[in-house]
């Protein structure tokens, strides 16, 4: 799966275009690349959706990345096969409702479809707030093809944030997820879903955005505020955490340091991006010294499914494996699915029809 934005590349088209899915099947059907797309902007969907733009692929074939009949097939297919709609998820979001968002994005998908003359529709996906079977059978019902899951899979066996972190996530619930200032685009004030309860992270990091929008650099910041970004949130002397950014910075893109010598307030969101790239550290390695910093990305999903999983199969940390997530869900989905088509029948259904338990299943 990718997350993309609305630009195009011509790495990923290249590695697509000469796969072996692009080709005519028995029936003359073409065949489009194997590429998973998810977002939420219906915008960007229209991108994956329809076929890649005319002067990209004549760029290509140019450059002998294309031949000319890959050209023309890749005129003929959407630049994705499949792709998720992606309603209010943990990390970056734009909190969406999946109930708005996904037939808006079907519909588009239709007209796409009929515009291009595609014989093939391009499947499309739900994510984002599925944390319960009903959620779950309520994304089937509005008409994806398929769900994916992400904030429930942080408490997995198989996830790669320590126990602490998982402990931590278990205690959730739905409203205990909040937004903080994203690592990656910090100096454009972008935020993503962060889990609140059990951590300090958020209102830190945005104590550390509301300095960068304030002051021109660090020197410009009052002595007693920074003395207080220092202690209470940092945890060490500015000019200690500028050392350890220029390490980090000189190993992976040495322009950032420079960069940051000659524009001062660049300096100071690195330093204070320290914090938050850090803080997802922490939350990984299980640093409990620093679990008040912890930064956890998951939606109101964690804490529906912690009610649902409350003293059952699913509650006990080492019987949470992906795949038990993903059974329990999907079964329960079919349960309750099920019982409401009963109900529509005419069939008088008890209320306990609509309560799957979870369950070890094979």
């Amino acid at each position: 799966m990718c997350r993309s934005r609305p630009t195009w590349n011509s790495r990923p088209l290249r590695c697509c275009a000469r796969t072996r899915d692009w080709r005519r099947d028995q029936t003359e059907r073409l065949r489009p690349p194997g590429v998973l797309a998810t977002w939420c902007p219906a915008e960007v969907a229209e991108k994956f959706l329809s076929p890649a733009p005319a002067e990209l692929l004549r760029r290509l074939v140019e450059q002998g990345e294309l031949s000319a009949e890959e050209a023309e097939l890749a005129r003929r297919v959407p630049v994705a096969e499949d792709v998720t709609v992606e309603a209010d998820s943990g990390g970056h979001t734009d909190g969406r409702p999946l109930g708005s968002l996904l037939p808006r994005v079907l519909m588009l998908r239709d007209d796409v479809t009929r515009r291009f003359g595609y014989r093939r529709p391009v499947g499309v996906g739900a994510a984002g707030g599925l944390g319960t079977p009903a959620a779950v059978a309520a994304a089937f019902a509005l008409g994806a093809a398929y769900v994916v899951t992400g904030s429930v899979n942080q408490t997995a066996t198989e996830a790669g944030i320590s126990d602490d972190a998982k402990t931590l996530l278990a205690q959730a619930d739905v409203a205990d997820v909040t937004m903080a200032p994203a690592a990656d685009m910090f100096e454009m004030g972008v935020t993503l879903q962060v889990l609140r309860r059990g951590t300090m992270f958020a209102p830190r990091a945005s104590r550390l955005y509301a300095a960068y929008r304030t002051h021109s650099s660090l020197e410009d910041i009052p002595s007693p505020e920074r003395q207080k970004l220092e202690r209470d949130v940092l945890g060490a002397r500015v000019d200690e955490v500028w050392e350890r950014t220029k390490r980090f910075w000189a190993a992976r893109d040495p322009a950032q340091i420079t960069r940051a010598e000659n524009d001062p307030k660049h300096r100071m969101a690195l330093v204070f991006r320290w914090y938050l790239g850090s803080s997802s550290r922490w939350a990984i390695d299980g640093d409990t010294g620093r679990r008040t910093d912890y930064q956890i990305w998951c939606g109101p999903a964690v804490g529906a499914f912690n009610r649902w999983t409350a003293g059952g199969f699913l509650a006990e940390p080492e019987n949470r494996s992906v795949v038990q997530i993903a059974l329990n869900l999907l079964e329960g989905a079919a349960v309750l699915t099920r019982a409401h088509q009963l109900r529509t029948y005419g069939v008088p259904v008890p209320a306990s029809a609509f309560a799957y338990t979870p369950r070890r299943l094979a």
